[in-house]
């Protein structure tokens, strides 16, 4: 049964204090700290995935509709004080916290993979979970994240994903773009997607390239002349006249849905 809580503060469901402010509390670094979990189904998702789980926390009947294994604390308030904890209206009803995912090695990454997305200075972790979400619906293997990037496990990043990013091997290139360089030598053709390509995206054959690598940008600045110089194809999603890209996240999918 879980545990009342009526104190907002109560130091047992400190992973979900003040959630306005950002997950990471103030003085710890960048890409540490727990994982936070909106909502019955990505909870759910979450429970799959063999990461740890630090506490579960929501309205009882939230909570009710999970299957949570022995041993998970679970936590249960009304949801005037789920909402002064956290500091915000949750409309989902449960929160969860995790540790974070160990990232994979690269080469083993490398090795297991068909199709990887690589992002180069994503920093809206909106994008960076509507890829994460996309990816996984439509036969992406791996996300590889130059060093500025948004973090994937930031609550916002992992709800819009609908916590499917926690169930995709996701690394940091932190040698970028020369990483690329082990990318093309695992045997992938790199591909950067860029609205000012040559190459029409339709005319890549994904069986004459069964390994891909795709690459793509911020919105705005888009690729790095660096990331462009290390690729072998440049290529655009063909558009009506008068519309000269896509959100990034909208490129992503149609490009990965012509990879498969």
């Amino acid at each position: 049964m879980p545990t009342p809580i009526t104190d907002p503060r109560d130091p047992r469901v400190a992973d979900f204090h003040d959630l306005h402010a950002g997950d990471r509390r103030p003085g710890t670094e960048r890409g540490t700290g727990p994982v936070v979990v909106e909502g019955v189904t990505a909870v759910e998702r979450l429970l799959t995935t063999g990461l740890r789980i630090r506490a579960v926390y929501g309205v009882a009947g939230r909570l009710a509709a999970l299957d949570l294994p022995a041993g998970v604390p679970a936590y249960e308030a009304d949801k005037w004080v789920v909402s002064e904890t956290i500091g915000f209206r949750l409309t989902r009803g449960v929160l969860a916290s995790a540790e974070r995912p160990e990232a994979p090695a690269l080469d083993d990454v490398l090795a297991q993979s068909r199709r990887i997305a690589v992002l180069e200075g994503l920093n809206d972790h909106e994008n960076v979970g509507s890829i994460g979400r996309s990816a996984v619906a439509l036969g992406i293997d791996a996300l590889l994240l130059d060093p500025t990037c948004a973090d994937p496990y930031y609550r916002r990043s992992v709800r819009v994903s609908m916590g499917h990013l926690l169930t995709l091997p996701v690394r940091v290139l932190t040698d970028w773009p020369g990483d690329l360089e082990r990318v093309r030598a695992a045997g992938f053709t790199t591909v950067a997607l860029t609205p000012g390509a040559e190459v029409d995206l339709r005319s890549l054959d994904p069986v004459e390239h069964p390994r891909t690598a795709l690459l793509l940008g911020a919105e705005g600045p888009g690729l790095s002349a660096a990331a462009m110089a290390a690729v072998d194809v440049r290529a655009r999603i063909p558009m009506r006249s008068g519309v000269d890209s896509l959100g990034v996240a909208a490129a992503a999918a149609v490009a990965f849905a012509h990879l498969r």
